[in-house]
């Protein structure tokens, strides 16, 4: 009689023990919201009308996520593709062409998601940003790699990059807005200036600037990173003056 009772008070404390770690679960779900996404780039009107045409006429076998792994696989690839230009400068028409793939994968998941109403807000927030830090970590070390960038400017990129990242996810958690693009800059954007950069150093693998003799991506990568700690810097103090005034000391 004892053990049959035993094994009842196990059942029941496994069963109470389950719904205890459930509840924080459905809490979190139930609480958590998207943050306002706000994409104010050159390109986003255009953009956004052709996402929409692409989500619509997507096959019903192809999801977000198989549309997620496509956009990271083609960052990793256009990557690998500038360090085999530090060889054969066909890398950078590779690495044009898995910018472009990665566009479509990155960008069209999300809109996908949306269009069929299969959101799912926590997974995708999550799964989506790391994906963009690892992917920014494999292109920027390819570009490094490549020999067309200075390791130290390279480095300073990918920590610009990173701290802008940061500054955007905490945002995100903290105001409930997503900034997608600034100074009417997004990710778009960068992956068409890469593309040119990349078209150029194609035709001239020896390309500069004329006045300081800077090679295109040197130069390229300076003001990048230089454009990045400011919008860091801007930011910080704006949400932070945001906060501190939604927050006051009673």
């Amino acid at each position: 009689m004892s053990s049959k009772l035993g094994v009842v008070k196990v059942v029941v404390s496994s069963r109470t023990d389950r719904s205890k770690q459930t509840m924080p679960l459905k809490q979190a779900i139930q609480t958590f919201k998207n943050a306002t996404r706000i994409q104010e780039s050159f390109t986003s009107a255009v953009e956004r009308r052709a996402l929409l045409w692409l989500a619509a006429r997507m096959p019903f076998w192809i999801g977000s996520d198989h549309l997620t792994c496509l956009g990271f696989t083609a960052m990793l690839l256009a990557g690998a593709s500038y360090i085999l230009a530090r060889w054969h400068s066909s890398g950078l028409l590779i690495a044009t062409f898995f910018l472009a793939v990665n566009w479509f994968g990155d960008s069209l998941d999300g809109t996908l998601a949306r269009v069929r109403k299969r959101q799912r807000p926590r997974y995708g927030f999550y799964v989506d940003h790391m994906i963009d830090s690892f992917g920014g970590l494999f292109l920027i070390g390819g570009l490094g790699a490549s020999g067309y960038v200075n390791w130290p400017i390279a480095l300073s990129m990918l920590i610009a990059f990173l701290l802008l990242s940061i500054e955007s996810y905490l945002a995100a958690y903290a105001l409930g807005t997503f900034r997608l693009s600034f100074a009417k800059f997004g990710p778009t954007e960068i992956r068409i200036l890469l593309a040119l950069g990349n078209i150029a150093l194609w035709f001239n693998p020896k390309a500069s600037l004329p006045v300081l003799s800077w090679r295109l991506f040197d130069f390229g990568g300076i003001v990048a990173t230089s454009g990045m700690a400011i919008m860091v810097v801007v930011a910080a103090a704006w949400h932070t003056m945001i906060l501190y005034k939604q927050e006051p000391l009673s």
